[in-house]
Order: C-alpha cells, then sequence, then structure tokens
C-alpha cells in the first residue's frame, strides 16, 4: 500500500504512455486495504489467536476482487455509468458490505451504523412524511452508484488518503527511521522544556503558522501531527489529548489569514469584496480561536502535572545541533516545495522523504539499518489501514445524501422552522452546517448554505460578511466534530488513540469555535464593522 501511494504521490504515472483514470488508482489502493483488513485486524477484539479464520480469507479475497474489477474494468465502466448491469451491482452491493464490516473491525459499529442508517433513507425515502420524501431509487441504482460514481467510495475523501496522507505519514516514519524524531524532540525541549505542556504548544504554533499557507485542515494533520504527536506523548501528554491538540489546531488554520481554506476565495466572489477584506474580518476570530486553544493546553498540562523540566535535563543546543542539523534539510524542501513553489502536497511530501533518507546516510549514527527502512514503510501502510476504510465509508455517505437529494432538503428545512427569531436561525444554521458537515467538506458545506441560508440570515438584519463567514466557521467546525471528523480520525489513528475519545476531547479544546461565530454574527465590529471605537472595544 505504501510503495503505490508513494509512486503515486511522485506522480510516476505521468511518464508512461499508457493513459487511466484516477479511479482505477483509487480502487487498486482500496482493494489492497480492504484486503489488509481482514488479514490483520480480527473479528472482535477480544478473539484470541494469530491464525487468521477461513471467513476473513475470503473476506480479503472479496475486497480484492471488487477493488481489481473497477481497476481493470474501469476505462469502459466510465463511458457507459448509466447502465445498471448485474455485475455492476453485484460488485457494488458485496463492496458496501465489506466496507461497513472493515470499518465496524477499525473504528467501532456506530460510523458503520450511521451510513447503513443513510443507505436506508435513500432507499426508503418515498415512505418519509413531508419535505424528507423524495423519490427512491432501487437498490441495485444505490449500489451502482456508490461504487463506481466519482461521489461515492471513491470519491474526494480516499483521493485525499491515497494521494496526500501516505506521502506525509511516510515522512514522519521516515524521521523515526533516521533519528529525526529525537533531534525535533530535542530542539522542541530546549525552546520550550521549561515551560509546561511545552510540546503542545509548539504543535498550536506550528500547525497555525502552516495552516496560513495551506488552509487544508487534512494537509495539516499529516504535515504537522506525524512530528509533533509523537513529541507530545513523550513528554507525558495521553495519546487521545495529543491527538485532539493537533486536530484542533491544524483545522484553525482554515481560518487563519492570509490564505485560509479555499471557501474564503468562493466567500469573496459570493460578496463581490476583495479577498483581502475576508482575510482582515477573519483576523480577530481566528486570534480568539488559538488564544482559547493555548489557555487550554496550559491548564491540561498543568491538571497532569506536565511541569517545565529542570536545566540539567534539558539538552545542549550546541551538541544537538551537531549531529542533527542535517535534518533541516528535508524540512526545508518540505517548506520550499510545499508554500513557495507550490508543487502537489503528495509530491513534495515524497521529495522530502527522499531527501530524510539520503540525509540520514550521511552519518553513522543517523544512517537506518534496512530493517528501519523496511519497517518505516510497514508502519505507514498499518496507518493506512484504517483511513482507506474510513475514507471510503465517508465517500458511501456523500453519495447516499447525492443521490437522495437531502442535502439540499435539509438546508431548506432549516430556513423555514426559524420564522422571524435571529438567534434561532443563527442556531439551526449551526446545527445545519454540522450536521452537512458529517459527510462534507467545509466548502461544500458553506456553497450549499451560502445560497440557502445566508439570504435569510442577511434579511433579519446580519450584515452580508458576517452572514457568510459565520456558515464558513461552522463548515469548519464540523471537522472536528464526531462522528465523521477526517483530521480527528487520522489525528487518533497517528497516535494511536480511541477515536470517540478523541472526538470529544477535540470539540472540548475547539470550544471557541462554536461559541465566536455567534458573537460576531450579533456583533460585527469584531469582525471591523462598525466605527472605529466599537472596533477597538470589541478587539480589546
Amino acid at each position: 500500500i505504501t510503495l503505490l501511494g508513494s509512486l503515486w504521490a511522485l506522480e510516476i504515472h505521468h511518464h508512461f504512455e499508457v493513459t487511466f483514470f484516477k479511479q482505477q488508482y483509487l480502487a487498486l489502493f482500496l482493494a489492497l486495504g480492504l484486503g489488509s483488513v481482514f488479514l490483520a485486524v480480527k473479528t472482535y477484539p477480544k478473539q484470541s489467536g494469530d491464525k487468521v479464520p477461513w471467513y476473513d480469507w475470503l473476506l480479503a479475497l472479496s475486497g480484492l476482487a471488487i477493488g481489481l474489477y473497477v481497476t481493470i474494468l474501469y476505462p469502459s465502466i466510465a463511458y457507459r455509468l448509466g447502465i445498471l448491469s448485474p455485475d455492476r451491482w453485484i460488485f457494488g452491493g458485496l463492496a458496501i458490505l465489506l466496507l461497513l464490516e472493515a470499518t465496524r473491525r477499525v473504528a467501532g459499529g456506530t460510523l458503520a451504523w450511521l451510513a447503513l442508517g443513510v443507505i436506508l433513507y435513500t432507499r426508503f425515502a418515498e415512505y418519509m412524511p413531508g419535505i424528507f420524501a423524495s423519490k427512491s431509487p432501487s437498490w441495485a441504482r444505490i449500489a451502482s452508484y456508490l461504487y463506481l460514481d466519482s461521489n461515492g467510495m471513491l470519491g474526494l475523501p480516499i483521493d485525499v488518503a491515497a494521494g496526500v496522507v501516505v506521502a506525509f505519514i511516510l515522512f514522519g516514519q521516515a524521521l523515526y527511521a533516521v533519528g529525526g524524531d529525537k533531534f525535533l524532540t530535542d530542539l522542541a525541549l530546549i525552546a520550550t522544556g521549561r515551560y509546561r505542556g511545552g510540546p503542545a504548544k509548539v504543535s498550536v504554533v506550528s500547525s497555525a503558522l502552516f495552516g496560513t499557507v495551506s488552509g487544508s485542515a487534512v494537509a495539516n494533520v499529516v504535515v504537522d501531527g506525524a512530528i509533533t504527536i509523537p513529541l507530545m506523548k513523550s513528554t507525558g501528554f495521553p495519546s487521545h489529548l495529543a491527538a485532539a491538540i493537533e486536530a484542533v489546531a491544524s483545522n484553525g488554520g482554515q481560518i487563519t489569514p492570509p490564505v485560509m481554506g479555499a471557501a474564503a476565495f468562493l466567500m469573496a466572489e459570493f460578496l463581490s469584496v476583495p479577498s483581502a477584506q475576508i482575510a482582515l474580518a477573519a483576523a480577530i476570530p481566528a486570534a480568539l480561536y488559538y488564544l482559547a486553544l493555548f489557555t487550554q493546553i496550559d491548564l491540561e498540562a498543568a491538571k497532569h502535572g506536565l511541569l517545565g523540566l529542570p536545566a540539567n535535563d534539558i539538552p545542549r543546543f550546541r551538541s544537538v545541533i551537531r549531529l542533527g542539523w542535517v535534518f533541516l534539510i528535508p524540512l526545508s524542501i518540505l517548506v520550499y516545495t510545499l508554500m513557495i513553489a507550490n508543487w502537489e502536497a503528495g509530491k513534495a511530501g515524497m521529495v522530502a522523504v527522499i531527501g530524510v533518507f539520503i540525509v540520514g546516510a550521511l552519518q553513522k549514527e543517523t544512517r537506518p539499518s534496512f530493517k528501519k527502512f523496511v519497517d518505516a514503510f510497514e508502519e505507514t501502510g498499518k496507518t493506512l489501514l484504517d483511513i482507506a476504510v474510513i475514507t471510503a465509508l465517508a465517500g458511501i455517505v456523500i453519495g447516499a445524501l447525492h443521490l437522495s437529494g437531502f442535502t439540499f432538503k435539509i438546508s431548506l428545512l432549516l430556513v423555514t422552522l426559524s420564522g422571524n427569531n435571529v438567534f434561532l436561525l443563527l442556531l439551526i444554521t449551526a446545527l445545519g452546517c454540522l450536521f452537512l458537515g458529517l459527510p462534507l467538506p467545509t466548502t461544500v458545506v458553506y456553497i450549499t448554505l451560502a445560497v440557502l441560508a445566508a439570504p435569510a440570515l442577511i434579511q433579519l438584519g446580519i450584515p452580508p460578511l458576517a452572514a457568510h463567514l459565520f456558515l464558513f466557521y461552522f463548515g469548519m467546525v464540523s471537522l472536528i466534530t464526531p462522528p465523521d471528523c477526517l483530521p480527528v480520525y487520522i489525528a487518533a489513528s497517528i497516535a494511536h488513540a480511541n477515536f470517540w475519545q478523541t472526538g470529544w476531547t477535540a470539540m472540548r479544546l475547539g470550544i471557541a469555535a462554536y461559541l465566536v461565530p455567534f458573537i460576531f454574527a450579533l456583533h460585527p465590529p469584531l469582525i471591523f464593522i462598525g466605527s472605529w471605537q466599537e472596533i477597538v472595544i470589541a478587539v480589546v
């Protein structure tokens, strides 16, 4: 899995004369992931023994089959997607069942039941009351659509995992293989070791800085989290807390000027204002977000007794930099290719991986053995098993909601329920953003409600910029709200932490993001709308 993802991220396929669809690669990635899950993860956690049961071999072969079917035949499938041939819906139904079972094994039953509930709603929507009713597609149509359409299991979520996440998880594992993790740990201890919770504060600062440029919560988690999460754990932070801190800090990059997330540029188009005005309006709320997170980390460190280290336990800068300066080279490569040269994130990550192994081989103390080299690829693959399954399941939920039309119906319902009460409308709209954010990325949530809910907010007296920024915030905050929060899931996978425990902790740490939008919607001076006296008082 790791080798396949690495070659794709390096864009090796562009050098071949054969043309193929991205879905063929994603299907092969999913086939290897599903096949491995049934061989590597027990049916039940308490199951004893290391022998793989016969039925798991059968499930593993089925997982390979449903992926290889698409990998081999997609060129002919792509031009006849609307045809419901028996082989398509049979393989599609099998793929859905396999993903539900694989999700139950790696992430527990709740996410699997949620996806099943959405699929059942899509099939039986014609029997629902009022606005929730719609024409129900057949089982064959549902299975084929979720299996083969680009809005289904081979959609955006698994595309991100197979194209970007693989490179940055491998980057973190490569650093461990050559001892780069110790160098970074020592640097962090030199900088913040005397203060309580120092490594977590480093995570917040680095995630905020990277987020100002990337605007992607997932990319932020895999870039920073592979380094900062083990760093936090090594200094005493519980696994779930380390993962939650990284997820919340990374997610804030979407609301941090100057770049912010992609939805910020869409907002500028909707409102016909310069992007700089959007960035200025977001500045104070973003500062409040990180101030609240920074404060809570300090309090968590105090609660867990994570005090500063005595001076004799903090390494000497000169001795650390003498051996570790070589690791600054791959980090510099990553920063340059990602932030200055604007390379694709996956390609930038893989070039940095190659740089890590090259500079590691330069010194005897950092030269990796062949076993460490292989272990780096194997550990990356183990982490990717969970991510491959959960992102494919997220694609199923997205596809089912698209197929049923429920996404747009719930948005319309939110507007009609509120009457003329502005606070009630804000509350209902916020809940709608969180609900839509279960399966959909921030940009899609924002676009959907900007069209349907923003006019009602503006009609009740909320300034247009405040209304749109409110929707943007709650679209963003859905990424740290269980049950379907991809940055939290990736962070939990890196930390080997319980997903639900990490999710609830992330909500608590990110509490400012749930409260601040209500404040600036009802009090616009916080986003620089009003007289200068009002703005100064609001900022203070």
